[in-house]
Formats: structure tokens, C-alpha cells, sequence
């Protein structure tokens, strides 16, 4: 049996072109099983566009164009941040009645906007990063996010719901710090502060597989001294970062706590299929969530595809069983 499966891609955030590279990856892991009939889908413009030019509209469960019809068995919904992650595709395509792999509308949305994940991760007993939510640009939150930086003299400003570090900034100057608040509001109707940890940066992929939910031992993003994880510095070709599966020095209870609070974590916030959560190790601070992903990345530097194949499955595998998993 032959099932049509709709590859989205794109999306009108800051994150087009790293979805775009990611769908590309995604695609020939798709067609790599006989039984998929894979159709890609750009989102721009707030527009569906197939092959690159033709506009597309729904019926249904039906994607048509002035040449063709489509009727799709599954959506993959290969979009990084904005309408993907925020939960906005998945709530169209529920409308649709259209099964699709990858966390549902309402965990996507929690899971995005990092003020509500904190709220969560609180509920859940999860230790995360010093905050202070800021739900408005006027004095009074002037006054309180002032009050947070002399607690702690070194912050970063971060607008609410965006991804890969887009309207993130690291303040160490209290003169500049509500500058780059309303710097941050221009991305989100949210900010947060948070306290600025001394930590390794640590990542683990947690995905269902076999029936079973898999959370990995850590990866580890090792920076430059002094270096900011910028946009640019997470995908620009010129990157100094290093990556790696099999980090040095961490202690089996670290992992095991590592593992305990991402399995928590992806149980609480009812995550489905696959996430990338990520970590902060602190001599400090110890063990924190620093955030979670409901679509990871899958460029050819993304860390979920080198630690799922790291722990020994492979993404066509993955994809296939995600994929008649959402059918069924």
C-alpha cells in the first residue's frame, strides 16, 4: 500500500531557510521507504506552494493546485519556529482531520514560549534557569527586570517566543539592559530574563520508537571562549562550535539526572514523537533544562539525527514508524 505523505516545510519566521535544509534531509529519508509517496510543500508568504510556484489550497483532506490533486495520508510538518513549533500548523491540520507526526498543537505552543515551559518545568519539580517574566514594556516591569539584574549583575534578555537565539541578547551592563528589553519585545509580546549560568551545554534526543519513548545519553554543543550561540553561529558555514555525541567528564549520575528530567519532562508537557531538550550543567547552579524543542533541527550539523543514530536507529526508520504510527 502506497501512502501520501505531505512534507511542509518553510514557514514565514526566522527560521525559513534552516527549515527549508532541514525538509531537504527529511525528504530523502522519506523516500527512502517503498511505500511513501512524498509530495514537498513551502509555506511563504502565507501562501502553500508546491514545486516551488504553484499555489496550493486545501479541500479536505485533499492538497490541490490548478494540475493536480493530493490526498494526504500524513502531514510532516518540518517547520522550526513560527507556524510549526508555536502549534499553529498543527491545530490547521487537526481542523482537517489530516494525521500528522510530531507534538500536538497545544504542547507545541507550551513547549515554544519559554515563559510557560518555565510554569511547567516549576509544576512538574523540573530546576531550570533563574527567571523573571516581563509581560510588558512599561515602568513597572522597567522596575522589577532593574531589580533582577543587581540581583544577579548578568543576564540574558530573551524574547518569549522565538527559537535559535533570534531576539536573545547577553547583558552585562545594567545601562544597556531595558534597551535591549524593548529590543526583545520587537520579536515577542513577551520577554524573559534569565540569570546567566557558567555551564556546558548539553542536548539529549527523547523519541518513540518500538512503542517505547527513548531519551539519549547527552550530546554536548562545545563553544569558543566568550562566543555567544547566535543564529549565525548555530548554522553560518564559518561556525567555530564543535559538536558531539560522547561528551568527556560527565559522571553517571549526571547523565542519569539528565535522562530522569528529560523522560519527565517530554511525559509532562505531553510531547508525542520526538524532542530535542536541552541542558545546562553548572558547577554552580548543577543541572538545569534550559529549553525543548517540539521540531529539532535536522541540518547536516543538527544534533537529534546525530544522537538518534548515535544510539543506534536510523531516521528512515524513525520517520517511517512516526509516520504509521499518526495513520493508524
Amino acid at each position: 500500500m502506497t501512502y501520501n505523505i505531505l512534507l511542509l516545510c518553510g514557514g514565514d519566521g526566522s527560521e525559513h531557510e534552516v527549515s527549508l535544509t532541514s525538509a531537504k534531509f527529511i525528504q530523502k529519508q522519506l523516500t527512502n521507504t517503498p511505500e511513501f509517496n512524498v509530495l514537498l510543500c513551502v509555506i511563504h508568504d502565507k501562501k502553500f506552494l508546491v514545486n516551488g510556484k504553484s499555489a496550493a489550497y486545501f479541500k479536505g483532506k485533499e492538497l490541490c493546485t490548478e494540475d493536480m490533486t493530493f490526498k494526504v495520508d500524513c502531514a510532516v510538518p518540518c517547520i522550526h519556529g513560527i507556524p510549526g513549533e508555536t502549534g499553529d500548523i498543527q491545530s490547521f491540520l487537526e481542523i482537517l482531520d489530516i494525521p500528522y507526526i510530531g507534538c500536538g498543537s497545544e504542547s507545541s505552543r507550551n513547549c515554544f514560549n519559554k515563559i510557560t515551559t518555565k510554569l511547567y518545568l516549576d509544576a512538574l519539580g523540573i530546576p531550570n534557569t533563574p527567571s523573571l517574566a516581563l509581560l510588558a514594556a512599561n515602568e513597572s516591569y522597567k522596575e522589577k527586570a532593574l531589580a533582577f539584574f543587581d540581583k544577579y549583575e548578568d543576564v540574558y534578555v530573551k524574547a518569549a517566543s522565538q527559537g535559535s537565539s533570534v531576539g536573545c541578547y547577553h547583558v552585562n551592563d545594567k545601562n544597556e539592559l531595558w534597551d535591549k528589553v524593548l529590543e526583545a519585545f520587537k520579536y515577542s509580546t513577551e520577554v524573559i530574563l534569565e540569570k546567566s549560568i557558567n555551564h556546558r551545554e548539553l542536548e539529549v534526543a527523547a523519541y518513540e520508537f518500538d512503542g517505547k519513548l527513548v531519551i539519549t545519553d547527552p550530546g554536548e554543543i562545545i563553544m569558543p571562549d566568550n562566543v555567544f550561540y547566535t543564529f549565525e553561529e548555530k548554522y553560518s558555514s564559518t561556525s567555530a562550535t564543535v559538536t558531539t555525541v560522547t561528551p568527556k567528564g560527565l559522571t553517571q549520575d549526571e547523565i542519569n539526572t539528565i535522562k530522569d528530567y528529560a523522560r519527565r519532562a517530554f511525559e509532562g508537557l505531553k510531547l508525542r514523537d520526538l524532542s530535542r531538550i536541552d541542558f545546562f550543567l553548572s558547577k554552580e547552579d548543577g543541572i538545569l533544562i534550559n529549553e525543548i524543542n517540539t521540531f529539532p533541527g535536522a541540518t547536516p550539523i543538527s544534533m537529534f539525527p546525530k544522537m538518534l543514530s548515535h544510539h543506534g536507529e536510523t531516521m528512515q526508520e524513525f520517520l517511517a514508524q512516526a509516520v504509521k504510527r499518526a495513520i493508524k
